[in-house]
């Protein structure tokens, strides 16, 4: 339940955009702006493209203030919902994957740091596991599963047949989930001692 103070503040923000009142949009960044720009940045790791998204998100809020329903939820997790959406369908656009594509796998699995939210890909020994992994292996794994390439589009930039792709993503994830198994069994040895 949502405390007065910020009821309040939903009311308001409500009010001035049904109006269409200009100071409703500038009480929306004002008031709004950080907590929905750190949704969209869990999602979209670019700044500059996130501020995009953002100002998106921002506009659809101001346009469809009319179709928020008070009874379904707070405004806020209504515009949670817009701003989620909205960098979901951002990510999986064609011209954002084509812009990761250019990025390879070691730049991925050792710089990348928010891939997780509470640890790095590095301390979880993901880039050991994928060295692991037979050069045909890893580059099918890099191109479906960090830059979000459809198989069709692997089997395209690989210039291999898409039954091989498939064949190699199945036994790839088989090979990983072995390794993940004998980590784990590791682990364990080493805690019970």
């Amino acid at each position: 339940m949502p405390s007065p103070a910020n009821q309040d503040k939903q009311d308001t923000l409500l009010e001035l955009l049904l109006k269409k009142d200009e100071a409703g949009m500038r009480y929306l960044f004002d008031h709004y702006g950080g907590a929905l720009n750190n949704i969209i940045g869990r999602i979209v790791t670019e700044p500059q493209i996130c501020e995009e998204v953002l100002q998106d998100v921002l506009l659809r809020i101001w346009e469809n203030a009319d179709s928020y329903e008070p009874g379904k939820s707070r405004l806020f997790t209504w515009m949670a919902r817009i701003a989620r959406n909205a960098a979901i369908d951002r990510v999986r656009s064609k011209g954002y994957r084509q812009n990761g594509k250019t990025d390879g796998i070691d730049a991925i699995v050792v710089n990348h740091t928010t891939l997780s939210e509470t640890m790095p890909v590095e301390h979880i020994g993901l880039a050991k596991l994928l060295d692991a992994l037979d050069n045909n292996y890893r580059s099918i794994i890099d191109l479906l599963y960090f830059k979000d390439y459809t198989q069709a589009e692997t089997a395209e930039a690989l210039d291999l047949p898409l039954g091989t792709v498939k064949t190699r993503s199945r036994r790839a994830l088989q090979k990983l989930r072995e390794l993940l198994k004998n980590e784990l069994i590791i682990l364990l040895v080493i805690a019970l001692f």
